[in-house]
């Protein structure tokens, strides 16, 4: 028989699909479909920092820094009394969704400064949440904060939280720190037992007509894999955390791939948004279809397979495997 288990932040899940940070996670009923369509956890929509703190003098001095010059952008950020549900509301919900089921319920906060943080992530593991994520999402527009400066920011907001709370920890990473493996270490040393690779920034288009800048948000595709799939195979076995990999897993091919490269599990939103609960379902047989006509015995076989460590090519994930792209298309050039 063939074994899906497996464990992520110290909690044993049946399989290895997790339902990502998404609108799914607002209804209890919802949570109820994708467990019964056999989802192994789900992490919560995240709380956001600006429902919390919006007055506090450690969210001002991040939202007021660099905008001097920009009147308009402090005035950007939504009205927070209609922007999904309160604090308190957040927690009566996590606390509604335990009592409604039996796998991993975790919890997400969103934002960069301590703040009320540290409050309401103990508010959150009080209310019965099995761990946290951090989705830390912070544009650095001041040109005067430095590299260094906000990776600090980071290092010691993990510290903070990690220090107020008894569940595991984890952190949603954006892929664009100079150096990833170094800060993905950092953040390790200060708590975080798991690493899900990677916030999505979602970028603001322009409409070109009324000159307004519109928010945007794009689903993912499978195309969106390949960079959370690279790192997380340049991790794997070189932290000493739990890996997630969020963002372009829509297929059983993708699941798969994530698990060769290192994840201990992989986490859907866009496909579960876009064709509902039933592909939990699909999936996992397909997972089970997979692992039996290519003779894997179990997830724990599978995962890391594909990693860095563990190719027969490991310059395949550096920039060898950039100058062989390139040279690939030498005879396809059209003249």
């Amino acid at each position: 028989m063939i074994d899906l288990t497996t464990q992520y932040l110290g909690l044993d899940l049946k399989n290895p699909l997790v339902a990502s940070s998404s609108p799914l996670s607002k209804k209890v009923d919802t949570v109820k479909k994708m467990e019964d369509a056999g989802i192994a956890a789900v992490v919560m929509y995240s709380l956001f920092e600006e429902q919390i703190t919006h007055e506090s003098k450690a969210l001002n001095h991040f939202l007021e820094r660099g905008t001097n010059s920009f009147a308009e952008a402090v005035t950007y950020f939504p009205d927070l009394g209609h922007y999904n549900i309160g604090p308190e509301e957040y927690l009566e919900l996590i606390q509604k969704i335990k009592k409604s089921v039996s796998i991993p319920i975790i919890g997400s906060l969103n934002g960069i400064s301590s703040g009320g943080w540290i409050q309401y992530a103990q508010k959150i593991e009080q209310a019965g949440a099995d761990a946290l994520e951090l989705n830390m999402y912070y544009i650095p527009t001041d040109s005067d904060l430095t590299g260094l400066e906000m990776e600090n920011t980071y290092i010691d907001l993990v510290k903070d939280i990690k220090s107020a709370l008894h569940i595991p920890l984890s952190v949603k990473l954006s892929p664009y720190f100079s150096a990833l493996p170094n800060m993905a270490q950092q953040l390790v040393k200060s708590g975080a037992s798991g690493l899900v690779m990677f916030n999505r920034f979602f970028q603001p288009d322009f409409d070109i007509e009324t000159l307004d800048v519109l928010p945007s948000l794009q689903m993912s595709t499978s195309a969106d894999l390949r960079l959370p799939l690279r790192w997380t195979a340049l991790l794997y076995n070189r932290v000493k955390a739990d890996l997630a990999i969020t963002g372009g897993v829509h297929t059983v091919e993708d699941v798969v791939k994530s698990v060769m490269a290192g994840a201990n599990v992989t986490m859907l939103a866009s496909e579960l948004l876009e064709n509902g609960t039933r592909r939990i379902t699909e999936l996992n047989s397909q997972l089970l279809d997979w692992c039996n006509a290519h003779e894997y015995k179990s997830i724990k076989q599978m995962r890391g397979s594909m990693s860095q460590k563990n190719v027969t090519e490991p310059a395949a994930f550096e920039r060898a495997n950039y100058m062989k792209a390139l040279t690939s298309f030498d005879n396809k050039l059209l003249i």
